[in-house]
């Protein structure tokens, strides 16, 4: 008994060593937390962070700051960084970038024009040591992106230009860093420059060059090896990390960068991306707040005055800078108030760059123990600004994005409660198919993907209702793996056509999505036969879609388009499933059309505030359909907007091109759309 205790004693023995009892108990404090946090209504970052503070060497003394806590600390951190460059709209950010570097001039050069005068005139510190302190007021960590992420903002053009700043300030910071290490060590030459931007330009071209063509190979030959997928994707996050370290920058840049090299070949409603999102949020993430409490020393709050002094005023310093940042961007691009805090509350949390940029300087012997002590402090009081700051306005933003949401639906009557039907005839590809639906669904739509199965109604009409159901069920987990909904249908009839028809009609549907029909011989009358009659049967906007390749390494969307279109029910319809597809791919879209067809899409867009890039083209002549592929990529998605016989768009040719497209186009992906 006397033995035992004496284990217990040892495992209990502070601070916690045993590597099992100390990720035990920070599990603990992540799933408490949550618990926590809806009792006392504290945005939930401040209470991991201030976990960290209690459990830390500098509270409790439960845990030590150790190398298994630096490297939790360091994984989290880098996913922040790769999830903020994933999730980035790639077409707002190319057609916001220069809102970017303007934000990211604001955020770098206010902070650093108040902090420096105070530092070297109020705080009376040397040149190097005011100008090191006045950069670490630019540096900014995203800590409350899992905020907007998670309230589902994290697209608003405010959210999009506060996260590409950050690269440009924490890229400039850094450089600011080797610049003033080069002056005290005397290093500043001629071949210090010629080394840092050889190294940053090899890093970029591996980078945006080599990794997009390596993770394009890999999804498409590794296509059905889903869980494979998550451990590339990691892989690319570290080495790129690693490689930036190696460039002469931090870490946390070469994170943000693979999120932007692999932004378009992962889509945001895919299975990956939720994988990516959750293990994040669950784990990495929360680990690296805590990590962040556990460097506060609140015991220099009693160190003497002039601590206080010091860390007060850095504070304010730091708040301050970047409330003006905030303020001059708002003012320049009209922003709302929300968009402004918003913006405040993501660039004023401090922690990884900044505290890098104090030790650096501190281990140098350029700053004193009152500026990493107040630069301590400093990150606990911008980090609880910053979480209370981004979940008001990320909250107010929400709402302001719902109102104008809900306004839209009612004035372009559009689907609220949207259904999508998916019938179900080649079991083998029908995985791209349900991922197509998944992408192209609206978010705000409660209904589930319905998919169904039509058996013949016979003797063993039965049987095969059973077998029908059990096949369906493996699909069930696909979507869930998405966080889609799925509801499987087997249903009897006489007639395939028919019943596809009777279902679409008991469930409500808006949108039918087949496959391409993959019988020989029946190109050449490719709507004449099965197709036709499907298509005839309902009066629904169905999709015959054909995917030669994974979505996500598709580079345009390539869409054809008759003229009258405009009129036909089901144009918006379309037009806001081919913007939500350009969107989850991260691509533009080149329309070909007539003039009238060309301004209606342009009103169109312009009325839903669509804000994809789109490129037109004037296209009339039908007859020469065949000219248009000297227009195409390889690797576009051609969508051809056909019409049902009897409609104001139809024309005689439209039933002639499907053939056109399966014989001439045959290797490309390819969607005909009948309203």
């Amino acid at each position: 008994m006397n033995e035992f205790l004496k284990i217990l004693e040892h495992e209990f023995e502070l601070p916690l060593t045993n590597p099992v009892l100390v990720f035990s108990l920070i599990l603990l404090i992540i799933l408490i937390s949550p618990i926590v946090l809806r009792r006392l209504n504290i945005p939930g970052i401040i209470i991991l962070i201030v976990s960290g503070i209690i459990i830390g060497p500098f509270g409790a003394g439960l845990l030590e700051q150790n190398s298994a806590i630096d490297l939790f600390s360091t994984i989290g951190l880098l996913y922040i960084m790769f999830i903020a460059g994933l999730e980035l709209d790639m077409n707002q950010f190319k057609a916001n970038r220069n809102k970017s570097f303007l934000f990211g001039f604001f955020t770098f050069i206010i902070p650093l024009g108040i902090g420096f005068p105070v530092c070297y005139y109020l705080l009376n510190y040397d040149f190097n040591a005011s100008f090191l302190t006045a950069s670490m007021f630019a540096t900014h960590t995203l800590l409350t992106y899992p905020i907007v992420s998670k309230l589902k903002v994290s697209k608003n053009e405010a959210v999009a230009i506060t996260v590409g700043g950050t690269i440009l300030t924490d890229t400039a910071v850094l450089i600011v860093l080797a610049v003033i290490m080069g002056n005290h060590e005397g290093t500043l030459d001629a071949a210090f420059w010629q080394r840092l931007g050889i190294s940053l330009a090899i890093f970029s071209a591996i980078l945006f060059f080599l990794v997009p063509r390596i993770a394009k190979w890999f999804f498409t030959s590794m296509e059905n090896e889903k869980h494979s997928h998550y451990i590339f994707v990691l892989t690319v996050v570290f080495i790129a990390a690693f490689l930036a370290e190696l460039a002469g920058v931090e870490p946390i840049i070469g994170a943000f960068l693979a999120g932007l090299a692999l932004n378009r070949l992962i889509p945001h409603s895919s299975a990956l991306m939720n994988r990516i999102e959750f293990i994040g949020n669950a784990l990495f993430i929360p680990f690296f707040l805590i990590s962040v409490g556990m460097l506060v020393d609140i015991t220099v709050i009693f160190s003497g005055p002039t601590a206080l002094i010091v860390a007060g005023t850095l504070s304010l310093v730091a708040v301050l800078g970047k409330w003006l940042a905030s303020f001059f961007t708002q003012l320049t691009f009209k922003y709302s108030a929300a968009q402004r805090k918003v913006i405040f509350g993501l660039s004023s949390g401090h922690a990884a760059a900044t505290l890098a940029v104090i030790i650096v300087g501190y281990n140098s012997g350029i700053i004193d123990e009152n500026i990493l002590n107040g630069t301590v402090i400093l990150i606990l009081i911008t980090s609880i600004v910053a979480t209370l700051a981004t979940q008001r306005a990320a909250t107010k933003l929400k709402a302001e994005v719902e109102r104008d949401l809900s306004a839209e639906v009612q004035k372009t009557d559009s689907f609220k409660n949207e259904t999508i039907l998916l019938p179900i005839a080649n079991i083998l590809n029908f995985d791209k198919l349900l991922e197509f639906a998944i992408l192209i669904k609206d978010k705000v739509s409660p209904n589930p993907i319905s998919i169904l199965s039509v058996v013949p109604n016979n003797a063993e009409a039965e049987v095969n209702i059973a077998r029908a159901t059990n096949k369906l069920e493996d699909f069930v987990s696909q979507a869930s793996a998405a966080e889609a909904e799925v509801t499987i249908h087997a249903t009897i009839d006489q007639n395939v056509a028919q019943g596809i028809a009777r279902k679409s009609k008991e469930i409500i549907a808006d949108l039918i999505i087949f496959g391409w029909p993959s019988e020989k011989g029946l190109m050449d009358k490719l709507i004449g036969k099965k197709m036709e009659r499907i298509i005839a049967a309902n009066d629904k906007t169905s999709f015959i879609t054909h995917f030669g390749q994974p979505l996500a390494t598709h580079k345009r969307i390539f869409a054809i388009v008759p003229s009258l279109a405009e009129l036909e029910p089901g144009f918006i319809l379309w037009l806001k499933k081919i913007d939500i597809l350009a969107k989850e791919l991260s691509v533009p879209v080149f329309i070909n059309c007539n003039e009238t067809t060309k301004k209606a899409i342009q009103q169109e867009l312009k009325k839903l505030k669509i804000d994809t890039p789109v490129t037109y083209q004037l296209f009339s002549d039908w007859n020469d359909f065949l000219i248009l592929g000297r227009d195409m990529q390889e690797e576009d998605i051609i969508i051809l907007v056909s019409a049902r016989k009897g409609s104001r768009s139809y024309q005689n040719v439209l039933s002639s091109i499907p053939a056109k497209l399966e014989k001439y186009f045959f290797n490309k992906s390819r969607i005909i759309i009948y309203p």
